[in-house]
């Protein structure tokens, strides 16, 4: 955590967690601050290093959870809306198009260009340029969205605060979720990737190539693949049952990635609906 922008008293803090309550102002002043600082995109709680890993600022979620324990419990209100809770809605939206029905956390950072369609993103969440949160689909806390992503209508991409250095959920750049597929437990799609419509994505599921059966890590959807849910055989005492997976169906070549009709195309070929 010696690259993390928030001040390490964070950690001093988090040391005595059991002990803060919201009448520890200094606490929370200094807390708040560095919730802000993820707010405003001066800080991300992950994202992907040069060397292609996944770099959690534990720091930066230790912050997020000490403010559910120093912020008081209260009455907002959004329009017509009621709210009654210790963190309040995010008010920064700059450059960003917000549709009626999107909500926001405090916490959370979105960078111009991004669409919000009538949906979720929780404290912690990230989203890059030019990707759209379609109708329904939520961004759950700590997930870090790429750029040029489309999360299609509802999309549930599951979020992570402890332990603190467990990473979260990470969609990179150019990538597709299909409508409502699930992304969860700190899986990860890799840049440019596609995944079909109700496919689900964990930490443990089990990746295999469809031409040639050789399974890949788990967890995680390949650079440029074009991938479906799916199930494969497994023997139990009680008989034989088919059990969940992703299936890779095609890479896509470089560039092909930003083109609807070649996926469409490879779906349609292998009896898959787009």
């Amino acid at each position: 955590m010696t690259n993390s922008p928030l001040d390490p008293v964070i950690d001093e803090l988090w040391e005595r967690r059991a002990d803060l309550t919201p009448d520890d102002a200094d606490a929370r002043k200094l807390i708040v601050a560095g919730v802000d600082m993820l707010d405003a995109g001066e800080a991300r709680v992950a994202q992907v290093a040069d060397s292609g890993e996944v770099v959690v600022d534990e720091r930066a979620k230790r912050a997020i959870l000490l403010a559910f324990k120093v912020l008081p419990m209260q009455d907002t209100a959004a329009g017509p809306f009621e709210y009654h809770d210790r963190v309040p809605l995010k008010t920064r939206f700059d450059g960003v198009r917000v549709v009626p029905g999107a909500i926001a956390r405090w916490g959370s950072h979105f960078e111009p260009g991004v669409v919000l369609m009538p949906s979720y993103t929780n404290i912690g969440g990230y989203v890059g340029t030019g990707s759209m949160v379609d109708t329904w689909a939520t961004v759950g806390s700590c997930a870090q969205i790429g750029r040029n992503v489309h999360l299609s209508g509802g999309v549930g991409i599951g979020g992570v605060l402890e332990p603190a250095q467990a990473a979260p959920v990470v969609v990179e750049d150019d990538a597709f979720i299909g409508s409502r597929s699930m992304v969860v437990e700190g899986a990860r799609v890799r840049r440019g990737a596609k995944l079909g419509a109700g496919a689900i994505v964990t930490a443990s599921t089990r990746v295999f190539e469809a031409e040639t059966g050789n399974e890949l890590a788990r967890g995680e959807v390949p650079e440029r693949a074009v991938a479906v849910g799916s199930t494969r055989v497994k023997s139990f005492p009680g008989g034989e049952f088919g059990m969940p997976c992703l299936l890779v169906l095609r890479y896509l070549e470089p560039g092909q990635e930003h083109d609807k009709l070649i996926l469409n195309d490879i779906l349609r070929e292998h009896g898959v609906a787009p």
